[in-house]
């Protein structure tokens, strides 16, 4: 049964179809987090990112793409999100028992260019052939190719759109216009979150900014307008309050493998700031499953509270 909560959110939709409005009721009241409109999502595209030895060697349990839809399932995460082959390798045996994300485009580490532009690897039709609740796709605002992404979610998303399905975006800040602390500086992270929003959006994912301001114009309104930022809560509040006042769902990522206190402190800051959950990776299918599911929940635990 809905909740207010989840009443409240769908409401900020009302100019999207059924069908989409149904696929994010569906992702809000799936797992442990039903019905509180927050959402804990495990993401599982780094083998494609980064390697499989350095994504998966800490646990060889990963190596198996049904893993990850076990931990997820046995967590009680909202959804799923992997890339084509991925999920492909393993969605037969569980389709239907939780809401999925096709990831739509992906780089690897192959090139260390500083102006990143993912190749698009997989296809909306591909997302509606196996059954996913949204399409996923990631965008570099600072690289020099970014008018090339915004382009080409820009018709990936109507085509999702026209299918019914959710579009969530990765906006990660990289490029040559950008210094690599300023990639999640406070005034560019809460930039790429109203980008993301501005393409069309439905949850956008960003990463949990800092303190630090990238660039000199942001500065000055930053310091005239008394913006605050000193805490972690106080820096999610201005990305949230940055994607059309709240009214979009705005998740964070895990980012890079840290200690169990340290993501529990980090989620706690995003919690009180008003932070719509998490999508978390590498801190959950790195560790052992009895570990990672006792995190997932530790992590649930705060958001529910």
């Amino acid at each position: 049964m809905s909740t207010d909560r989840v009443k409240e959110i769908l409401s900020w939709y009302k100019g999207e179809s059924p069908a989409i409005q149904g696929n994010l009721y569906r992702m809000l009241m799936t797992g442990r987090l039903a019905g509180t409109g927050k959402l804990v999502i495990l993401p599982v595209d780094q083998g494609f990112e980064h390697g499989p030895a350095r994504t998966f060697a800490p646990n060889p349990s990963g190596y198996d793409p049904r893993y990850h839809f076990e931990l997820a399932l046995e967590a009680g995460c909202n959804a799923y999100a992997a890339p084509k082959g991925q999920m492909e390798a393993a969605i037969g045996d569980y389709a239907g028992r939780l809401p999925t994300i096709l990831k739509l485009n992906n780089s690897d580490s192959l090139d260390s260019g500083e102006d990143p532009c993912p190749a698009i690897t997989s296809s909306v039709k591909d997302a509606v052939y196996m059954g996913c609740t949204a399409v996923g796709f990631t965008i570099y605002p600072g690289s020099a190719h970014r008018n090339t992404m915004y382009g080409q979610i820009q018709e990936i998303a109507a085509e999702a759109k026209d299918a019914g399905l959710l579009t969530v975006i990765w906006s990660y800040p990289r490029g040559s216009g950008l210094s690599k602390k300023g990639e999640t500086a406070i005034d560019i992270v809460a930039y790429a979150a109203q980008i993301a929003g501005q393409l069309g959006a439905h949850i956008v994912k960003v990463k949990p900014p800092h303190e630090g301001i990238e660039l000199e114009a942001a500065r000055k309104v930053y310091e005239k307008q008394n913006i605050k930022i000193d805490t972690l809560a106080d820096r999610i509040r201005h990305v949230v309050q940055s994607t059309f006042n709240g009214r979009r769902v705005v998740i964070f990522s895990g980012g890079a493998a840290k200690s169990e206190a340290d993501v529990l402190e980090e989620i706690k800051g995003i919690h009180a700031g008003g932070g719509f959950g998490s999508i978390m990776g590498r801190n959950a299918f790195q560790r052992s499953k009895p570990d990672a599911v006792s995190l997932l929940n530790k992590v649930m635990d705060v958001y529910s509270s």
